[in-house]
């Protein structure tokens, strides 16, 4: 049988960042210790597990693998639990004060002292599965109403975990960017409050709070490494995880942090074609990408002003790689601990050995056998049929 890897068609564009403050001007070290003050007090708050692919390290040929895995992140299964709850809280805190003309604390919504004012505001987003399920979390804890619009292609299993948190979930014909148009619409026609973790003009508030909550994962990260990784490769979607890591690695490592590689589904890349005319530019999406959480065909404007400056190198990878990888981590082929991972948490694993498996792509990015590469497993298992569809030999769902 043909190795997928050797044979994947990969796009690549190599960029030159432009020079700039925007990993500290738009995500400022104030916000994202903020950010961990308030998450870190959440009942249930433990770090998720770095675990060092050594043996998988060895198989391809690079020095070092860490994988961040946000599979167990409060039982919600995501890196996102970080992100849409957080941002709810901020949301609230700040609609409160101007209502009750005080200054609100986060610690006062967390504890409850602010539940019947919550369950008169009532937030929304549109989401393909993770960022709702964290926002209807976030809101359920705090006593708001919750409505989430998705997409034609989000499984029924990620709409039943957000119906079964108490969220009002909304299925419409369109694609992602659809959902996102009539979830701020609606909001605007009823006097509801977005809590995207995308941004556009006059819209930034709440994906800064999204961006910030994900800083807990990045500094979970550094605080367990002893030196700074050479490479990180973050998968795509809007941006705001890969804008997030890429600054807060910044911040912490200055000079020394890692060449930040952003990899995207070919049927989604919008952060490459971003990358390739030198400005946020959105893509169609003519076909729904396995990935279904970075089925995004518009770049978070906030994100990119962080990724222009950030990244170095954009890949787009077929969708044929994402279920050998998945089942690579979970049967534990290589001697690593196993891995039970979602569509899109297995993006940049699955980059990192296409790459290199061609030596030529391999030398272009600077990977070799002293490489210590950073990835960023997003998702645990999200939606259990679509697991063991590709754990019993499915390549498509």
């Amino acid at each position: 049988m043909p190795d997928p890897f050797a044979t994947a068609e990969l796009r690549h564009i190599s960029v030159t960042p432009v020079q700039g403050d925007a990993a500290t001007r738009v995500l400022s070290p104030e916000a994202f210790a903020q950010a961990w003050d308030e998450i870190t007090a959440w009942d249930g708050y433990a770090p998720t597990p770095l675990v060092s692919l050594s043996g998988l390290a060895t198989r391809i040929g690079v020095g070092r693998i860490d994988y961040k895995d946000e599979g167990p992140r409060f039982g919600l299964g995501s890196f996102k639990a970080l992100g849409g709850a957080y941002a709810a809280m901020r949301v609230l805190q700040r609609e409160l004060g101007i209502h009750l003309g005080h200054a609100v604390k986060l610690a006062d919504i967390r504890n409850g002292v602010y539940a019947e004012a919550c369950s008169q505001i009532t937030l929304t987003s549109a989401t393909d599965g993770n960022h709702g399920r964290s926002l209807a979390w976030g809101c359920q804890r705090v006593g708001a109403p919750c409505r989430i619009y998705i997409h034609a292609e989000v499984s029924e299993g990620r709409a039943q975990a957000m119906r079964d948190l108490g969220a009002d979930v909304v299925r419409i014909d369109g694609d992602y960017d659809a959902s996102v148009d009539l979830a701020k619409e609606e909001a605007a026609q009823h006097g509801w409050f977005v809590v995207s973790d995308t941004s556009w003009e006059g819209y930034t508030e709440p994906p800064r709070d999204v961006m910030a909550g994900y800083g807990v994962m990045t500094r979970e990260i550094c605080e367990a490494l002893d030196a700074a990784p050479t490479h990180v490769i973050l998968q795509g979607g809007v941006g705001g995880l890969a804008a997030s890591v890429a600054a807060f690695l910044r911040q912490h490592w200055g000079t020394d942090a890692p060449r930040v590689v952003i990899t995207e589904p070919e049927h989604a890349a919008c952060l490459f074609e971003s990358a390739r005319k030198g400005a946020p530019t959105a893509v169609e999406i003519d076909e729904e990408t396995i990935m279904a959480g970075l089925s995004c065909g518009e770049p978070s404007e906030m994100a990119w002003d962080i990724l222009r400056e950030e990244a170095c190198d954009f890949l787009t990878m077929p969708d044929s790689l994402v279920a050998p990888t998945m089942r690579l981590l979970a049967t534990g082929e290589t001697g690593d601990e196993r891995i039970e991972a979602g569509e899109s948490a297995v993006a940049g694993l699955a980059s990192l050995i296409a790459v290199m498996r061609q030596p030529d792509m391999a030398k272009t990015l600077g990977l070799d056998a002293t490489s210590r590469v950073l990835l960023i497993g997003s998702e645990g298992v999200t939606d259990p049929t679509i697991f063991k569809a590709i754990m019993d030999g499915a390549d498509h769902v």
